[in-house]
Formats: structure tokens, sequence, C-alpha cells
């Protein structure tokens, strides 16, 4: 979330820095700023009174060890009003704190100025595009088809043993499945992320401290009985190691990849562009994380989206990169770039990464701070990416690496899954 100083000192800036995301932030802004100015005259208020409580109080004991009880008595019925008083100033002041978090959490964060203005998916602007896509032979099928053909996905018996959008992965598929994950992992830990397996379920403070709750609790999966959330990525736990911790300087920056499966309830539609992978409710992804020094990170931001590309590169699939508009921009993001991955059989883009800055907007909420050598604190900045999202990338190699002999397995793939081609 946005810092309250940040908030005072950049009202109308950040006013009209969400117009690009088409927010109207006039309102919550201007009653935060409010209910701010009223909790610090109540907070001074209720330092006064505890100081003159703690006098009187010091007061009051000098004057029972000389023995002036009646004086003393008198003094201690006024010190029990100062201290009813600053119960009532507390319970005021923690109303307006709650007030001014509650609001706080429904603001997004500001967009880095080269967002783009837009409204939708429609608005987000091609940086980037490389690969050619292919000409597939006649028969060609999209991979539903494929999978059913081949025998490698069975829609079918996920949707009997949970429900739809639960696939299971057979033979070959499920080797596939799990050479992408190693294949992915390993190009991530060459590049210096340092693996980590986390739980996947996570409770409530950390789905606060990455900002999927209060904004996205309809699309967790929530395990009332315990009051766990199944995690919708391992941004979420991987992030939240970090939750309250003061960090080194010198550390920075800290980069973290993980392998989990995600969990999301978005409510689902009809059509091809929510066959088969397209859309799933559980699905495996390997993500990357870092944190990072402010100054550094969009540099940081740089180097994860060409890292992406060199994975898709060795993959050799046709891929686009886009800059995401404000319309479109998640809540917590300042910048966004999502990788698409041409589905020839589909004959359509398919996103297969999101990479983003979220400055300090994670952090804040996380508490995750930077000390420097001079003992100066700031909040650190966070960000992540995936590398990749599973479901997508393995239409797009299904789709365009299918022949009529079968389906060809990438080059860069074949020493983990042990096998060049699905026939």
């Amino acid at each position: 979330m946005l810092q309250l100083q940040f908030i005072r000192e950049n009202k109308a800036e950040i006013i009209e820095a969400l117009k690009k995301r088409n927010f109207d932030a006039t309102e919550v802004v201007n009653e935060v700023v409010s209910l701010d100015e009223a909790r610090r005259s109540l907070q001074v208020e209720l330092d006064n009174t505890l100081a003159s409580s703690n006098k009187l109080s010091k007061e009051i004991g000098q004057l029972f060890k000389s023995g002036e009880r009646q004086k003393a008595e008198i003094l201690r019925e006024k010190s029990t009003q100062l201290k009813s008083q600053a119960e009532s100033l507390k319970a005021d002041l923690k109303e307006k704190e709650t007030s001014v978090a509650e609001l706080l959490y429904t603001i997004p964060n500001v967009p880095n100025e080269l967002v783009p203005a837009g409204n939708s998916e429609d608005d987000n602007e091609e940086v980037f595009r490389k690969g050619d896509i292919p000409t597939l032979h006649e028969n060609a099928q999209p991979h539903w088809e494929l999978a059913k053909k081949y025998d490698i996905i069975d829609f079918e018996l996920g949707n009997k043993i949970t429900g739809a959008g639960f696939p299971v992965y057979k033979g070959k598929g499920a080797r596939l499945q799990r050479a992408l994950i190693q294949y992915f992992l390993d190009k991530n830990t060459d590049a210096g992320y340092t693996e980590y397996q986390v739980p996947h379920l996570v409770n409530e403070a950390s789905g606060y401290g990455t900002g999927q709750l209060p904004d996205k609790e309809g699309q967790m999966y929530h395990v009332t009985a315990d009051d766990l959330y199944l995690i919708p990525t391992a941004e979420v736990p991987v992030t939240n190691m970090f939750r309250g911790d003061l960090l080194k300087a010198d550390d920075l920056p800290i980069c973290c990849t993980g392998y989990t499966p995600c969990f999301r309830r978005e409510a689902g539609s009809y059509g091809a562009h929510v066959r088969g992978l397209n859309r799933l409710h559980q699905f495996d992804k390997v993500e990357i994380v870092r944190i990072e020094r402010p100054e550094d990170s969009y540099k940081a931001l740089d180097g994860m989206v060409n890292h992406v590309k060199e994975i898709l590169e060795e993959l050799k699939l046709p891929y686009r990169i886009l800059r995401l508009c404000g319309g479109d921009l998640g809540f917590t993001a300042a910048l966004t770039y999502d990788f698409e991955v041409f589905s020839t059989a589909q004959d359509r883009w398919l996103e297969i990464s999101s990479v983003s800055n979220f400055e300090t907007f994670q952090a804040n909420r996380l508490k995750l701070r930077i000390k420097d050598k001079d003992g100066k604190k700031q909040l650190a900045h966070t960000l992540n990416g995936s590398a990749l999202a599973l479901p997508r990338v393995l239409a797009g190699i299904l789709e365009n690496y299918q022949t009529e002999n079968g389906i060809e397995i990438p080059e860069v793939l074949q020493k983990y899954t042990g096998f060049d081609i699905i026939s």
C-alpha cells in the first residue's frame, strides 16, 4: 500500500497518476488525509495526557512519602480521570488507525510513468516481438485435441476427480511437464536465483503482505477450518519469507526462485479461449522474486525481462512482450510486462508470464526495510515474475511443434524428457 507520508506530500500528483488506471482517487485520498490528520491530533493529545498522568503519579508518590495524604488523595482522583481519558483516546486512536488502514487497502499502486493510458488489454503496448510463426500441416489441431489424440492430458479424468480446470497429465505429458519445471528451475538457479521449496498454504497476514487480500479474496481457495489460503502463486509465500525483516543494504539483491502448484478460483467462462490448458483452477508455475534497493529495481526489472526472453528463445517459441496499460495493470504493480506466445493452432496469443516491479507497495504492507551503512532505514523494492507458468507454455509447444508424425520436443528439453517426439 502507499505510504501515508507519500500521500500527504503528493496528494494531487497521486490523484492525477491514478487516473491512468481509470481510478478516481479524489474522495478516498482526501478522506485518508483527513483521517490521518485527526489521528495525529489524537496521538498528540494522548501523548500529552499520558505525560500529565505520569507526572501526576510522581507527585502523588512524593506526597505520600512526605505524609501529605489529603493532597495525595485529591491528586489521585485527578489521576484516575486522566487515565480514563487516556483509555478513551486510545480507543479513538485505534478506530482512526483502523479506518485509515482500511482505506489505504483500497488504493492501488501509482503506475510508473512508462505505463501507457488505456482501459483494457486491447490498449496494452507491444514493445518487442521475436520468432517465426510456424506453418502447420493441413490437419493441425489445438492442444486439447492433441492431448486426447496422444493420451498425454486427460481433462475428463480431472473433472471426475475434482472438477473442471483440474487436468491429469499422463505418460509423456507428465514427463514433459516435469521436464519444463526442471528446465525453468535450472535456468533460474544458473542465473543466480536461490531455489526454495515453500508451503502451498499461507495465513491471512501473508495474503495481506503481498496484496492478494483484501483485493482478490474471491479468487483464492480458503481453507476455512484453519483460516488458511491455497496460494495463487509462489510469489506469496516466497515474498512473505521476508515479512517484517530489516535487511542490510549490502545483502541485496536477494534473488529467489521456486516451483509450486497454483490455485485460482477465477470465474470460468466458455469458448475456445478458455478450453484445455488456456485457463485452469490448478496449474504449475516456476516463479522468480527479487528484493532490491530502490535505486536498482528498474535495472533488475529489465534483467528479469531479458531472462524470460532467453528462456523463450531457447524453447524456440514465437513470442511478444506487452507493456500493460493502466486499465490492465494489476492492483499492486507499478509497471508490468506480459509475455505471450503465439498459438498457431488457435491463431491467438497466449499469456505465459508477467514480470512486475511493485516498488515499495508490497514492502510497506510487509514492513520490509533496508538499513544502509549509515543506519538510515527505508522500504525495499519487491519484484516478481513467472519463469514460467506451465499450462500455456505446454500448449504452445504441443501446437507449434506438432507434425503429421507426432509432436516434436524442443531440443533444449530433450535431455530432461529422455525422448524427442510424442507419437
